[in-house]
């Protein structure tokens, strides 16, 4: 019979997020008894209900998942993730596991013994935390690399570490001025230190020869099973252009969705390169109409305000602190000049273009804030859907304007936590005050604002459910950080149900899927299913589920073992 089901899911919760999308909820069936099953037909859903209602929809050819109590909800959806950056890391000089700097140095030192034929040593993966002042040496990496240039950046992507001779090949000096969205640590002579701030990595980067198209395409691949596993069925990737010496990602994303081998649906968010400025428009329009192939789509721009805290490059409202708690001068950076940065994001608005703003900063976020409300006055609605990621420090004054001018908050919620990189290299700098500002998700819905989430992996775990786990209970999962830190602002928590619809459809908005998100008849059917259901037990162990299946339009992507 051709109306049955190709595909049902029966015996588990199944969960799905209102059209409200601010909580996800039990979906219900028609009859209103609590869903336990959903049927699937040419890659959309066509009922939800109970077994008993969904009973007829079975026929020779169906396949039927027994989900045995565990539940069933809409497939994840990262909001701010770099895959393609991700997996070249995994195909390189891979440090995102490293324990610490001798772990890291370890690490290598087998690398560099592993590749004799590599002209350069290239990777990346160090966390600022394991070096004093979050700054590795040149000396150190000088030790490992026995005499090869090596270039590996932060895992935050704000930074290199490169050693003697690559600083020598760029001719890097202590008479070498500080870029104007960058600065060269350094020894106290003035000498190049061995970290590189921002754009000053790229006086290095440039010099890297970059990979084929091939190998971009295999990490690609790679960083996508890696990701299907976590049960993402789409993201937003937030870089599709050349960053810190990483060649623009978009090539091998439209070769594997012009093969079909890219199974995930993916929104690219087209760089903005900050030293071109407005005449890269007719650049990005022509990047949007090539870029529309299959699965995937590059219908937004990103645009980077500031750096990051732990190097004082996020822009700050007022001046960091030093070490012994006094008011220095430097504010941080913006990368745009905030009345520039109004006037792009008007045309890039004008345009038909979502605007993806990273802003760490509470004045980089201001400056955001600001230049949506400059396109809002000057344009008629468009269909770009503009959001703010990362959203560190937020003045107080700002909250409430993320509601009012339809800016969804996308938050990285792993990021909420007490850890080193946070109580060491972040909170002595900002001061008790501003640091009391940090992360606040809850104040954010409660002011009416739409939240969606991300993990800006390679950065920190892709995972969703550490994601959730930090945003419910402020603390970073189980065995992952100290124990006795206690909660980061309690008061700014969400829900698990609020975190879920984040991670599902507060996603699913930014990347512009508005077929997916929710389980409901018509939707695609881009579902996972996890190893237990995380509102039957206590907030302390949503970390603790796992994904067992993972779906798109139907088709299995991901199935763990065992």
């Amino acid at each position: 019979m051709t109306d049955h089901a190709d595909l049902i899911f029966t015996g588990g919760p199944v969960y799905t997020v209102p059209e409200e999308g601010r909580a996800m909820t039990r979906a219900q069936s028609d009859s209103g008894w609590p869903a336990t099953a959903a049927a699937v037909r040419d890659g959309r859903i066509v009922a939800v209900g109970t077994a008993a209602e969904l009973g007829g929809l079975a026929g020779d050819r169906t396949r039927v998942v027994g989900l045995h109590g565990r539940p069933l909800l809409p497939g994840f959806q990262d909001a701010h993730v770099h895959p393609a950056f991700a997996g070249m890391t995994m195909l390189r000089c891979d440090l995102a596991e490293a324990s610490d700097a001798d772990d890291a140095l370890h690490r290598i030192r087998a690398y560099v013994a592993a590749n004799p034929d590599r002209e350069w040593i290239d990777g990346s993966g160090w966390r600022m935390d394991w070096f004093a002042g979050g700054t590795p040496s040149r000396a150190l990496l000088d030790g490992v690399t026995g005499g090869r240039p090596a270039y590996l950046t932060n895992r935050d992507g704000h930074g290199a570490w490169v050693n003697s001779a690559a600083l020598e090949r760029a001719g890097v000096t202590a008479a070498t001025p500080d870029p104007p969205d960058g600065r060269i640590e350094r020894e106290p002579g003035g000498e190049p230190q061995g970290t590189l701030h921002e754009g000053a990595a790229l006086l290095v980067g440039r010099l890297v020869p970059g990979p084929t198209q091939a190998e971009q395409l295999h990490g690609l691949l790679l960083a996508q099973q890696h990701l299907h596993a976590l049960g993402i069925t789409a993201w937003q990737d937030a870089i599709v252009g050349d960053y810190l010496g990483y060649p623009d990602p978009l090539p091998a994303y439209l070769a594997a969705a012009r093969d079909g081998t890219l199974t995930a649906r993916v929104e690219g968010a087209l760089w903005w390169d900050r030293g071109r400025g407005g005449e890269q428009l007719d650049d990005l329009l022509a990047r949007r109409h090539d870029g529309q192939v299959g699965r995937f789509r590059a219908g937004t721009v990103k645009i980077m305000q500031d750096g990051v805290a732990e190097n004082f490059t996020a822009g700050m409202i007022d001046p960091y602190l030093d070490g012994c708690g006094c008011q220095t001068t430097n504010s941080g950076l913006s990368y745009v000049d905030p009345a520039d940065l109004a006037e792009q994001v008007t045309r890039l608005d004008a345009a038909g273009f979502g605007v993806h703003v990273h802003a760490i900063g509470d004045r980089a976020v201001r400056e955001a804030l600001d230049a949506f409300e400059a396109a809002r006055a000057s344009n008629v609605v468009s269909p770009g859907r503009h959001h703010i990621a990362h959203l560190q420090v937020v003045h107080g004054d700002d909250i409430l304007r993320f509601a009012q001018l339809s800016i969804t908050a996308n938050m990285q919620a792993l990021w909420a936590a007490h850890e080193p990189q946070m109580d060491d290299l972040t909170i002595p700098f900002l001061g008790s005050e501003r640091a009391a500002r940090q992360y606040p998700f809850g104040a954010l819905l409660r002011a009416g604002a739409r939240l969606a989430a991300g993990s800006d992996w390679a950065v920190s775990s892709a995972n969703p459910l550490w994601g959730i786990h930090v945003a419910v209970n402020r603390v970073l999962p189980p065995g992952e950080g100290d124990p006795a830190a206690g909660p980061l602002l309690p008061g700014q928590a969400l829900s698990l149900a609020e975190a879920m619809a984040a991670y599902t459809a507060g996603s699913a908005y930014v990347n512009n899927l508005d077929e997916t998100g929710a389980i409901a008849p018509g939707y695609l059917a881009d579902l996972v299913v996890l190893d237990r259901d995380p509102f039957a037990g206590p907030p302390g162990e949503i970390a603790s589920a796992t994904v067992a299946l993972t779906f798109v339009e139907g088709t299995e992507v991901y199935a763990a073992e065992g």
